[in-house]
C-alpha cells in the first residue's frame, strides 16, 4: 500500500467504522437461502457479539492509512476441535472496498499470527463463508486450507 498503513488497537470510537462495514459484510456471504434481512441481521449481530466484553482473551485491531480507518481484525483464543489445544481464532476481518487489494488484509492477518504467537498458540482457525470466493481465495494464499467444510441444503 502506498500510504503508511498503521495497526492499532480498536477503541470505542471504531465501533461505527466496524458497523459500517457490516451490509459489505452481509453482502459477500452471499447465502441466497437467506433473506438479506436475515443476514444484516446475523452480521450486526454477530459484530456486536464479537466487541461485547469478554473474559476471554481477544483483541481488535484496527488498519489506519493517512489516520482513516480502512480495515478492522478481530482475534480471539479458541479450543481447537482436533487436539483440543487453544489457538488463535479470527471470527471477522474486513477492509473496505475501497482498500482491497492494497495489502490492508495481510498487515492484519500478520498482527493476528503475533498476537496469537505471543499467547504461545501454535495455530490461527478462522471460518469464511463457502460461498466468498474472493476471501477464500485471500485466505488460501496466505497459507490456511480447509480442515473441515460445513453443507447446507435449503429443502
Amino acid at each position: 500500500m502506498e500510504n503508511l498503513v498503521v495497526i492499532r488497537e480498536a477503541l470505542q470510537s471504531d465501533h461505527s467504522f466496524i458497523f459500517e462495514l457490516s451490509p459489505y459484510l452481509a453482502q459477500v456471504a452471499q447465502l441466497a437461502w437467506h433473506s438479506d434481512e436475515v443476514m444484516q441481521t446475523m452480521q450486526d449481530n454477530y459484530i456486536a457479539d464479537m466487541l461485547a466484553k469478554t473474559a476471554q482473551e481477544n483483541s481488535t485491531f484496527i488498519a489506519e492509512a493517512n489516520d482513516k480507518p480502512v480495515g478492522f481484525i478481530h482475534v480471539r483464543t479458541h479450543k481447537d476441535s482436533i487436539s483440543g489445544e487453544t489457538c488463535g481464532t479470527i471470527p471477522l476481518l474486513a477492509v473496505s472496498p475501497e482498500s482491497q487489494g492494497l495489502g490492508v488484509g495481510k498487515l492484519l492477518i500478520e498482527h493476528a499470527e503475533a498476537w496469537a504467537k505471543n499467547l504461545g498458540c501454535r495455530l490461527l482457525h478462522l471460518e469464511v463463508f463457502a460461498n466468498n470466493t474472493k476471501a477464500n481465495g485471500f485466505y488460501q494464499n496466505l497459507g490456511f486450507q480447509a480442515e473441515t467444510v460445513h453443507m447446507i441444503k435449503p429443502i
